[in-house]
This record gives structure tokens, sequence and C-alpha cells, in this order.
């Protein structure tokens, strides 16, 4: 087993401090996610409009560069995007004149040389991943001729195609129907049980951020910080779907501390459970 001591974290902030201009939109930010064999963290994100959330995944993505302090991934300062970094956006991003296995291979294609697989093996990969996300049948479509879900499953398989280990992903199920939404919700989960990468998730449902997480982060009002990191009451869900893991009392338990500890951060003090004092203190 390989000694975790000597590894530095995935993903690490150091007192992250991002400014646009005379605008400041995260302040302080302090955080570890810890490498652990065969399990990459699974993070959640909520907090009020304007908080910074999009502006950290950005950082991480190597989108955006810190003002002041350090965002490191394996140790190393970010300085742009890298193919260890994958991200799947709001707006469905797959390129529209390809169909659903060209643009899986894709970034198979450009990235060849670092993957060390041949033609064959880049398709098969793809053949892969459009099955593991329920595609099967659509692998000659374009995007205009998918729903909004299957497009969202093509830019998970485009995705993971290259084996990021980390996987940002922001409010990707907003623009989903609800019933769309709680199968991706599920898909996702079971996805990050098999494949095992790091991911953050950005969310303004705090239901979907119990269940697709195993830790919360809440943040502050802008400039943001991340006021709760909470992950000891969080169940596990993999293998549940989404409207059977809601009727659970610890699953209830979860969302009820998590939305007190936002409550908190945007000024709506109500009198905390007991579950939650313990949990927030």
């Amino acid at each position: 087993m390989p000694d975790l001591s000597a590894q530095p974290p995935i993903v690490e902030a150091r007192n992250l401090t991002v400014r646009f201009g005379e605008s400041t939109a995260i302040t302080g930010i302090n955080f570890t996610v810890q490498q652990t064999p065969d399990h990459g963290e699974f993070v959640a994100m909520i907090g009020p409009s304007g908080c910074g959330k999009s502006t950290l995944l950005n950082v991480i993505a190597g989108l955006v560069s810190a003002s002041d302090g350090d965002l490191l991934v394996n140790g190393e300062a970010v300085s742009g995007p890298g193919r260890d970094r994958g991200m799947i956006f709001q707006q469905y991003s797959s390129f529209p004149h390809l169909n659903v296995m060209q643009n899986v291979l894709f970034g198979m294609s450009v990235n060849s040389g670092e993957l060390n697989l041949s033609h064959s093996g880049r398709h098969d990969r793809a053949m892969d991943l459009i099955r593991e996300v329920g595609l099967v049948g659509h692998e000659r479509k374009y995007p205009h001729q998918l729903s909004g879900g299957q497009q969202q499953r093509v830019a998970i398989a485009r995705t993971l195609a290259v084996e990021p280990r980390i996987l940002l992903m922001d409010e990707p199920f907003s623009a989903l129907d609800e019933p769309t939404r709680l199968e991706m919700q599920e898909l996702v989960v079971n996805l990050w049980y098999r494949v095992h990468p790091t991911i953050f998730v950005i969310t303004h449902s705090v239901t979907e951020a119990v269940y697709l997480s195993e830790r919360v982060w809440i943040f502050s009002q802008g400039p943001g910080q991340i006021a709760y990191d909470i992950r000891d009451c969080i169940p596990p869900t993999a293998g549940i779907p989404p409207l059977v893991a809601q009727q659970k009392r610890d699953f209830k338990e979860a969302v009820q501390i998590v939305t007190e500890a936002f409550r908190k951060v945007v000024g709506d003090d109500q009198t905390a459970s007991p579950a939650a004092r313990a949990v927030l203190g």
C-alpha cells in the first residue's frame, strides 16, 4: 500500500484569495483534500449567490489565477488547465459538429501520446464509456438530436475518457427537468464509486449536495470563505436511488444539519436541532 504520509494532498488551498479589479471574490480559503488509494473525495459546494464557488472551481481548473496564497494540485502550484482536471459545465458543452462517438474520442485523440492508446484502444475506451453512461445506440447522433440529459451524459463520458484524477462540475444538472436530474445524480454517484476520481460539484440544492457528496462546504457571503466543512453526518448513497435515499432517517438528518448551517451563513439563524448543534457547534 502506498505511504500516504509521503504523498501531498491531491488538492490544497493555502490562504487563497482571488480579486477581480477592486472586487474580492474569495478570501483566505484554506482546505486539504487528501489522496486515498481507490477513493477520491466527493465535495459539494453550496452557498449564497456571488459567494465565489465558481471562482474557486475555476482556480482549481487553472482558468483563474490566485491573487494571493496558493492552490496546489499534487503539491504543485496550478499554472493552467491540465489533463488531470476535467470540467463539466452547466451549459451543454459538446462539440455541435461532432457526433457522440467523435465527442468522446476528441480528448483521447488530442492526448493520444500521454494516454499511450492505439486508435482501436481509444475506440474501445470510448465505447466502454458510452455504455457506462447509457448512450449505446446513440453513438452516431449529433448533440442537437439529444435531450439535455443525454448531452450531459456525453459531457461526462468525454471528460472521463482522458482519465482525469479531478472532476469539476459547475451546477451540471440545473437545466434539467426533475426526473432527469435525479437520474443524473444516481449516474454520477455510481460512476464516482466505480472510477474513484476526486470530484468537486457546485449546486444550489441542499438535497442534491447531501445525495452526491461525502463532504459539504458551505460558503459565507462574498467575499467567500468556507464557513462550514461538514462530513461526518453525510450518509453514503452509492447504489441507492435518490428518492429512496431521501426517505432514510440519516439522510433527512444530514439535510437538516446542512440546511441549518446554510441559514446561519445567510443570517436566518433559527433554533438549531440537537443533531445540528452537535455538528455545527
